[in-house]
């Protein structure tokens, strides 16, 4: 197996539904490791100890930026972030950066259930897959 590195996100009102789906995906997930934003973070090691998670800042207080910075280093190979549509977040320009860095570089993003439970389940998933890495080439050559 190789280990993926794994970031986690849950807006207050899905902590509870990330949590439930780790517990229902618990033999997928077990052996990877995790960076969680604060709160999430701490719910996640406290419901599941067996994880290996390193906790971050709260996502409003930078805990968004600082996986967004490990997205642009290529240190995390997928987000789970499990958003909440329904309520306005303070934060939102934080959370638009998060999703368009991960798009950007082209990394998997699960931001519900059943895209996260499509993910985990791939066959790409457990294997050694290496998503195409981002070119940034034309625009850092760009005429200015």
């Amino acid at each position: 197996m190789t280990r993926k590195r794994i970031a986690l996100v849950a807006h207050d009102a899905r902590k509870a539904d990330l949590i439930a789906w780790i517990g229902a995906n618990i033999r997928l997930l077990d052996g990877h490791l995790y960076w969680a934003t604060g709160t999430t973070g701490q719910k996640v090691r406290s419901a599941h100890p067996q994880l290996e998670v390193t906790p971050l800042k709260s996502g409003p207080l930078g805990g968004d930026q600082q996986i967004g910075a490990m997205i642009a280093e290529g240190r995390i190979d997928l987000l789970v972030f499990f958003v909440d549509p329904m309520t306005a977040q303070p934060h939102d320009v934080d959370v638009k950066a998060l999703t368009r860095l991960a798009t950007l570089y082209n990394i998997p993003m699960a931001c519900n259930e059943a895209t996260a439970d499509m993910v985990v389940s791939s066959p790409l998933f457990a294997g050694g897959y290496t998503p195409r890495a981002a070119d940034f080439n034309g625009y850092e050559t760009r005429q200015v």
